[in-house]
């Protein structure tokens, strides 16, 4: 009996029973279709294939729940098939970001003046840090390093908020002087 003669509810019907030659007449008869389908969405033959693949499996295992709605199984198959589409669509997208994600966390080349710039900067600030008074060392702490309010920052420090303000105002002054010179130098 060819899939011409019997009609896709009893293939279907059969295939729910557990009918493995129901379900081999199924996927001749609609394998190809899938295919194109996944192969339309996907722009690529083996991820096809592998989502055709895919969709006949799911489709064994659904079967016996499914209630044919009209005379042909494609819609039911193409609806699996664009969902199984979607979910390796999703991982390809997941697997690029991550691999650009990896890419753009490692420099082309190290920048080695920069580092040495840098390295120098850090030390001139550490420097002039290093040279402050107590309370205007807990000060640039507080509200340079930790990002405290002048009046958080005054609190904390048992002073007022207008001493908190124009002593970080002048350390700032000294660390921007000490920073210039070293990009002078």
């Amino acid at each position: 009996m060819t899939h011409e003669q019997v009609d896709d509810a009893t293939l279907v019907a059969q295939a729910a029973g557990g009918s493995e030659f129901a379900f081999r007449a199924l996927y001749r008869a609609y394998a190809r279709p899938v295919y194109w389908i996944a192969h339309r969405l996907l722009e690529n033959a083996p991820d096809a294939e592998d989502v055709t693949q895919e969709t006949f499996v799911l489709a064994w295992q659904k079967i016996p729940r499914l209630q044919l709605q009209g005379a042909s199984l494609l819609p039911w198959l193409a609806t699996i098939c664009r969902l199984q589409a979607a979910n390796r669509l999703r991982a390809r997208r997941r697997d690029r970001n991550r691999s650009t994600e990896l890419d753009d966390s490692i420099p082309d080349a190290v920048d080695v003046e920069k580092q040495v710039i840098d390295g120098v900067t850090v030390a001139a600030i550490l420097r002039e840090v290093e040279g402050l008074s107590d309370l205007d060392r807990e000060i640039f702490r507080l509200c340079a390093a930790e990002g405290y309010a002048y009046q958080a920052a005054a609190e904390a420090l048992g002073v007022a908020h207008g001493v908190v303000r124009n002593r970080l105002s002048r350390i700032r002054t000294r660390v921007r002087g000490a920073v210039t010179e070293t990009e002078n130098s």
